[in-house]
């Protein structure tokens, strides 16, 4: 991938679990928008402090955002129902 392309993901997530947006090593991204089927709970991680910032109920999506990401520091998405769901993203990579 090259600076300015999309970068896209939809997965089924587990109950309790998460989708990390991660880029490979020495690789930036900024996520403009999460959509989610059901209950999400959003979280910052740095592979060791995870920080619960936002959660939403139901399906959504969180729109025209910018969470800027790398390999160490990343945007995490917990699925908190009580079945697997699917949890997408999409942006742009920067570096």
């Amino acid at each position: 991938m090259a600076v300015g392309d999309v970068v896209a993901d939809i997965q089924s997530i587990a109950a309790g679990a998460y989708l990390d947006i991660q880029p490979g090593s020495g690789v930036e991204w900024v996520i403009h928008n999460i959509y989610h089927e059901s209950d999400v709970e959003l979280n910052r991680y740095d592979g060791t402090n995870s920080l619960t910032f936002d959660t939403d109920t139901g399906a959504g999506v969180y729109a025209k955002y910018a969470f800027h990401c790398n390999n160490a520091d990343r945007i995490r998405v917990k699925n908190a129902n009580t079945s697997a769901k699917l949890i997408g993203y999409d942006g742009m990579q920067t570096k």
